[in-house]
C-alpha cells in the first residue's frame, strides 16, 4: 500500500507540471556521431534549462537513436535527473525490454498490441509526433525511409521540427 500512495502522489504531483515533450526520429546508419551528439546535448541541455519538465521520446531503432540517449543521460548526469524522462517508445514487447530498464527512465509501449509487426514502427512514430511539442529530426536530404515519412507526417500535423541534418551545415 504504501509504495501504491507514493506513486500515485508522484503522478498527482506531475499532473500539475507543466510538461515538455520532444521527439527524436532519424536515420538507422549516420556518420559523423560525436559531432551530431554533442548538438543533441546542447539542446537538450538547453531545454532542461527552459522548461519545467521534459519527457524525451526515443526508439531504440539504430545511430540515431542511440546517440540521442547517450546524450540524454550525459545532459542528466551534469543537471540531474529531477526535471526530465527519457522514455523508450517501444512499437511492441521486446526480449531486450529487461535490459533497457536499467538505462531509461521509463519504457512504453503506446500503441495498439494488435498492430501488425511491420506497421507498429510507423504507428509508433506517429504516435511520437501526435504527442510530441517538439521533433528534432537527423534526416538528410535524398535519403529515404521511416524516418523520413515520419518527417513528412510531422509537416502535415504541423509540429515544431528541428532537423539536425540541415541546422549548422
Amino acid at each position: 500500500m504504501r509504495s501504491f500512495g507514493g506513486a500515485l502522489f508522484v503522478w498527482e504531483v506531475l499532473e500539475t507540471v507543466d510538461i515538455y515533450r520532444i521527439a527524436f526520429i532519424g536515420h538507422s546508419v549516420i556518420y559523423g556521431q560525436y559531432r551530431l551528439e554533442d548538438r543533441i546535448e546542447d539542446l537538450i541541455r538547453e531545454k532542461l534549462h527552459t522548461k519545467e519538465y521534459v519527457e524525451l521520446y526515443v526508439g531504440r531503432n539504430g545511430d540515431f537513436d542511440i546517440s540521442v540517449a547517450s546524450a540524454t543521460k550525459r545532459a542528466q548526469e551534469a543537471l540531474g535527473h529531477h526535471n526530465s524522462s527519457l522514455v523508450l517508445l517501444q512499437p511492441y514487447p521486446m526480449k531486450d525490454d529487461p535490459y533497457y530498464e536499467k538505462f531509461y527512465d521509463e519504457i512504453w509501449y503506446p500503441i495498439d498490441s494488435k498492430t501488425h509487426p511491420k506497421a507498429a514502427i510507423t504507428k509508433r512514430n506517429q504516435w511520437m509526433v501526435d504527442n510530441a511539442d517538439l521533433l528534432v529530426s537527423y534526416v538528410e536530404e535524398g535519403r529515404k525511409g521511416g524516418a523520413l515519412t515520419t518527417l513528412k507526417y510531422a509537416e502535415k500535423q504541423g509540429v515544431e521540427i528541428i532537423n539536425l541534418a540541415i541546422c549548422d551545415e
